[in-house]
């Protein structure tokens, strides 16, 4: 068997979490392969809501085996507090159906730190991270300085480990932000607490990716954020870390690139982002709180890790053509189609327009997207509800043509849409 891979083609938030708890129920492991608890993955199972940061989607099938691979940044505290909720709310986790790779690395209290401190130096040029720690943790993986996950085996050695890493930020802390150092006892002690109850999850997950692969079992890879996101391919400098992209899985995970099996990139119907950085199809005013919603739902625009309300806009096609490009998609997921029922006009940006010259491809990449203004392709709305259909056919003829657009602009075909929330409201065409 091979591995299935689900990557947003946005900036994140496109619905990934719904469209894995959706495939997992077919899955026998499901992975997550890049990140840390800045991803937030929302799942809707009946009257339960579940906001996941840092564990798969796939956690709330019971069936399933859940890992974090090494491409992963981890913070010790959020991994147990959502175990903990997980349990709480009825959902089994067990070592025996957890596991979380040992050269995975650790995000301390430091690295937070550090990340508040980084992004208030910065002013008004401030990149819009989420605080989590995620830039400076994968700084010192970078610098071959960090802290693995299986550093937490060995208690004694990890306390020095921790106490010299903390000392450490601390003096960066006080001579470079003027920031206000940590209580390096405290801090040592209270983490060290998380990372023992870390321990018997710490796994060899190349060694289990590898033998389920072997046996035909059914992997299902879950990327946070999205590819425009990503470290090499996002609009650099309002990127995250890591590789969000298909080809991260396979050194995540450690298996070769021979695993391949579906691409499905997920995207909103329209556009979201979080934080700084250019996005040309970007709306305001009445259309913008149309769009985004007011908060009092779950699947309203504000983040799931940070609450900030999300910025919104009209489908960009030129990105999402990057995107198909940069990732070998196979295969599209719309999620929230029911949210653009009732506009009379809808817009997809075709192309790219400056100097009055036109791009239908990022010319550079999307690294300087403010020259560009958008062009765009117009639409009918619909005015029914859809949120009840459950085939092609039921949906609106306008919907249809729509979702048509969509898949022309990137040359991938559609497989899934979503209507809603709930696991059911799903078509499959």
């Amino acid at each position: 068997m091979t591995i299935d891979i689900i990557i947003g083609t946005q900036w994140g938030d496109e619905g990934k979490g719904r469209i894995v708890d959706l495939l997992a129920a077919q899955a026998d492991l499901v992975a997550r392969y890049n990140g840390g608890d800045n991803a937030g993955h929302t799942v809707t199972v009946g009257n339960q809501t579940f906001k996941l940061h840092l564990l798969p989607s796939g956690i709330i099938h019971p069936h399933t085996l859940c890992i974090l691979g090494s491409g992963m940044v981890i913070n010790p505290e959020t991994f147990i507090k959502e175990i903990e909720t997980l349990r709480a709310a009825g959902i089994d986790v067990q070592p025996g159906r957890l596991k979380v790779a040992y050269n995975a690395h650790l995000i301390t209290p430091a690295h937070r730190a550090l990340d508040a401190a980084q992004e208030k130096a910065l002013g008004k040029g401030q990149i819009g991270t989420t605080g989590r720690g995620i830039g400076p943790a994968y700084t010192d993986r970078a610098a071959r300085r960090g802290l693995r996950v299986e550093d937490v085996l060995d208690e004694s050695a990890f306390r020095r480990k921790l106490e010299d890493h903390l000392q450490q930020a601390n003096h960066t802390l006080r001579t470079l932000y003027a920031a206000e150092p940590l209580d390096v006892t405290a801090t040592s002690e209270a983490y060290l607490g998380w990372a023992r109850q870390m321990q018997p999850y710490v796994a060899e997950i190349s060694l289990i990716v590898a033998a389920a692969l072997r046996a035909g079992k059914r992997l299902l890879a879950e990327g946070a954020q999205g590819i425009l996101l990503d470290i090499d391919h996002g609009t650099y400098p309002f990127v995250t870390s890591s590789s969000p992209t298909s080809a991260g899985v396979f050194p995540s995970l450690g298996v070769g690139v021979g695993g391949a099996g579906r691409v499905l990139g997920v995207t909103k119907a329209f556009q979201t982002r979080v934080g700084a950085g250019p996005f040309p199809t970007e709306v305001s005013g009445d259309l913008a709180v149309r769009l985004r919603g007011t908060g009092s739902n779950p699947w309203d625009e504000f983040g799931t890790t940070t609450g900030r309300p999300r910025r919104v806009g009209w489908l960009d096609g030129v990105l999402l053509r990057y995107a198909a490009r940069i990732n070998g998609l196979t295969e599209l997921a719309v999620t929230k189609l029911d949210i653009l029922s009732g506009l009379e006009t809808l817009r997809i940006c075709t192309a790219y327009r400056s100097s009055e010259q036109e791009y239908t491809e990022l010319p550079l990449g999307p690294g300087n997207l403010a020259v560009f203004s958008p062009v765009y392709q117009e639409l009918p709305g619909w005015q029914e509800d859809i949120t009840s259909a459950r085939r092609p056919g039921d949906l609106p003829a306008t919907a249809r043509a729509y979702l048509d657009a969509v898949s022309a602009a990137c040359a991938v075909p559609i497989r899934l849409v979503s209507v809603g929330p709930e696991r059911d409201q799903v078509i499959t065409m």
